[in-house]
């Protein structure tokens, strides 16, 4: 006797997006991020789209800095080279077989450790403007690091707030207002510790140096315990 079986349909793919045009005005932004956020709530972990998000959210701030780059060395460096930190010019076993406590053996051990990869850029940037926004959302991790706040829910919304003091950013917003409520899953979560720790994270953010042009691929042999002095204000809880 034969036996029919039915199977759900695979999910298709969400179709590439196309990047943002020249010069976006305020609708085109606002159309292009809603569309994006559209597709994200469907499926968070879409690099391309969540990209394309982020660049429409925070375009005016990303201009703003790449005027702001090219006022100094440092910035205008970057702005002229364009170095990545995408996984693919990364190489993990170099970086950890470099002395414990560097950034470069810290970083590694924290992906392996972790069972992460860094992320990975599938679209090289067309402008200064877009160069940025790249350049924020592949040092995410790097914050981390030099920061100290854990990769947990506390943890990230802790980076998220001192990432809103020290870059202003508005997808940071975006994500601790979104976050709230899985914050207040955690067991044992208190709103005024947790208040009083973002708080904190978003005090020490505004004391410290402004981390956007930091060009931490020059650092990959500095302590991190050097670069914790010299970059990051310390905790106050």
């Amino acid at each position: 006797m034969s036996r029919s079986t039915s199977s759900k349909p695979m999910p298709q793919p969400s179709p590439l997006p196309s990047p943002l045009p020249e010069n976006p005005s305020v609708f085109t932004r606002l159309k292009v991020g809603l569309r994006a956020l559209k597709v994200l709530q469907v499926e968070p972990t879409d690099p391309l789209h969540g990209a394309l998000f982020y660049d429409s959210v925070e375009w005016g701030l990303c201009t703003a800095m790449a005027r702001e780059f090219a006022q100094h060395e440092e910035g205008r460096g970057l702005l002229s080279e364009k170095p990545s930190l995408s996984v693919s010019n990364l190489d993990l076993d170099a970086m950890e077989a470099l002395p414990a406590g560097t950034l470069g053996h810290t970083f590694a051990r924290y992906f392996r450790e972790q069972g992460l990869t860094p992320i990975d850029t599938l679209s090289p940037p067309r402008n200064d403007a877009q160069y940025i926004a790249t350049r924020l959302r592949e040092t995410h991790d790097f914050h981390h690091l030099v920061t100290g706040y854990a990769t947990d829910v506390l943890g990230e919304m802790e980076l998220q707030a001192f990432t809103l003091g020290n870059l202003h950013l508005r997808t940071s917003l975006l994500i601790l207002l979104q976050s709230a409520k899985a914050a207040r899953m955690v067991p044992g979560f208190d709103a005024t510790t947790y208040a009083r720790r973002l708080w904190s994270a978003f005090r020490r953010g505004c004391q410290s140096r402004r981390l956007a042009s930091f060009r931490w691929e020059s650092h990959w042999t500095t302590p991190l315990a050097t670069l914790r002095e010299q970059l990051i204000a310390p905790a106050r809880h």
